[in-house]
């Protein structure tokens, strides 16, 4: 079992930068993938970004490509990642994500076992 913890979210207004955190506890698994999703009011939770704990390869979404950056930290099992240019469409409760034995680009929500509560990240106009 994993239990993923997020942090940093906050409000910041359009052009401004957050850098988010995820936790992980428990018996992880070296081929483990993790991921950022975020889920705006009113609309299905969408993939943000991802990468593989053994080799950090990363994958992005289209619409965070050049402002975002996902990266992790082995010692301390924790995830990251650090938003920059946020615009008001990037207002969303973001999650944290891990799975195991994912194939491809591990951009789908089914393709993940475990998650966090969320953070709340505003961005004003």
């Amino acid at each position: 079992q994993v239990q993923l913890v997020e942090s940093g979210g906050g409000l910041v207004q359009a052009g401004g930068s957050l850098r988010l955190s995820c936790a992980a506890s428990g018996r992880t698994f070296s081929n483990y993938a993790m991921a950022w999703f975020r889920q705006a009011p009113g609309k299905e939770r969408e993939f943000v970004a991802a990468i593989r704990w053994i080799g950090g390869y990363t994958y992005y979404a289209d619409s965070v490509k050049g402002r975002f950056t996902i990266s992790r930290d082995y010692a301390k099992n924790t995830l990251t990642l650090q938003m920059n240019s946020l615009k008001p469409e990037d207002t969303a409760v973001y999650y944290c994500a891990a799975g195991v034995g994912i194939n491809g680009l591990g951009r789908l929500e089914s393709q993940y076992s475990y998650w966090g509560q969320g953070t709340q990240v505003t961005v004003s106009s």
